[in-house]
């Protein structure tokens, strides 16, 4: 085989694929207009999986499944700010991992904000400063984050998809040289995650716990016999070194995230539903409650308890079950649980995120 004649061959596979890709962007211009029209919502997730879906359908390799879609990724991020230029909000700074996580549901060729608190998050979507937000919801080890959980209880944003992140904790810092680290600066939920590898690794080392894991890059980055954990794109973005990469405790390191928004998605074949509810304090009321459930063969995929803050000994329950709520059994099951419970809020029906 001949370098220069391969190398021919690509180059024109490459002009091709510019070409439809340029094709593609004038047919997305066109959906633009009838999207402004008819006041359609620009980022439709049942689209995006339907387009994931056909991907890997028809895909014959040698690329896999996830490349395509990573490519895919940025093609549709391209096709959205060309419909019209979208802004995510996100729990920031940068390259924290709620950032992380945004760029992996909606590309590089959208506008990103990044915010200082979860409320802050809420708050740019409900005032149209931003378009959607990205908040974490639960962490494979930690459990759930609550204070997304008490935003629900008074917005009226819903959820419209999630996002799985596979979280990697990375120990960086200036120096080179591990013994000459004698403080370690990250958040309190990183350190907790990375307890037994400290405990070995850097006994006696000061932890300093600051907002997030890209403030702490930021300050190791000015600092000398100092270092951080957080993520590799937070070493690039501070000219760090990786004095030890993937110092989690557990391998199974994943945080769920959620994007929020004013819009619904409509049902696809595979659909979770999130619902927030409260119940009469009387004996045997949260088993009447999850009764329906089973009654009508729906699968509950998580239940999380927080206090009303209203009523001592007063819970709002959050649940995620498998199916749309306008399927006929989660419709039925949502209102004979309605009937019984003294408060139920939907805060979204969405399709399933790709687990990790």
């Amino acid at each position: 085989m001949d370098l220069k004649y391969l190398r021919k061959k690509i180059d024109s596979i490459d002009a091709r694929i510019a070409g439809l890709l340029n094709d593609r962007a004038k047919i997305i211009l066109d959906v633009g207009k009838v999207k402004r029209k008819s006041r359609s919502s620009i980022y439709v997730p049942e689209r995006e999986k339907d387009v994931y879906d056909k991907l890997v359908a028809e895909n014959k390799g040698p690329i896999s499944d996830s490349a395509l879609k990573a490519i895919f990724r940025e093609v549709m991020s391209s096709a959205l700010s060309l419909e019209h230029p979208i802004k995510i909000a996100y729990l920031g700074p940068e390259f924290t991992f709620t950032h992380l996580a945004s760029m992996k549901k909606f590309g590089s060729s959208v506008e990103y904000i990044s915010c200082d608190t979860i409320t802050d998050v809420f708050a740019e979507v409900v005032k149209a400063r931003a378009d959607y937000g990205v908040v974490p919801i639960e962490n494979s080890i930690d459990g759930a984050i609550t204070h997304t959980q008490d935003m629900f209880i008074e917005s009226d944003l819903k959820i419209c998809s999630e996002v799985y992140l596979e979280i990697s904790h990375n120990l960086l810092s200036g120096e080179s040289d591990r013994k000459k680290i004698k403080k370690v600066y990250s958040k309190s939920q990183v350190f907790a995650q990375c307890r037994l590898w400290l405990e070995s690794n850097l006994p006696g080392v000061e932890l300093v716990e600051v907002s997030s894991t890209s403030k702490a890059a930021e300050i190791v980055s000015r600092e000398h016999g100092s270092a951080c954990i957080a993520s590799e794109l937070a070493a690039k973005k501070y000219n760090l070194n990786v004095i030890a990469p993937s110092i989690e405790d557990s391998i199974h390191n994943v945080t769920r995230f959620l994007v929020i928004g004013k819009m619904e998605a409509k049902p696809t074949k595979r659909d979770k539903t999130s619902i927030m509810f409260s119940v009469k304090d009387r004996s045997g009321a949260l088993h009447d409650m999850l009764t329906p459930f089973k009654r009508h063969g729906i699968n509950m995929t998580k239940i999380e308890s927080r206090p009303s803050k209203v009523r001592a000994w007063e819970y709002y329950f959050f649940v995620d079950l498998e199916g749309h709520y306008h399927d006929v059994k989660v419709a039925k099951a949502l209102k004979e649980l309605k009937r019984s419970s003294t408060f139920l809020k939907i805060l979204g029906s969405y399709p399933i995120g790709d687990s990790v």
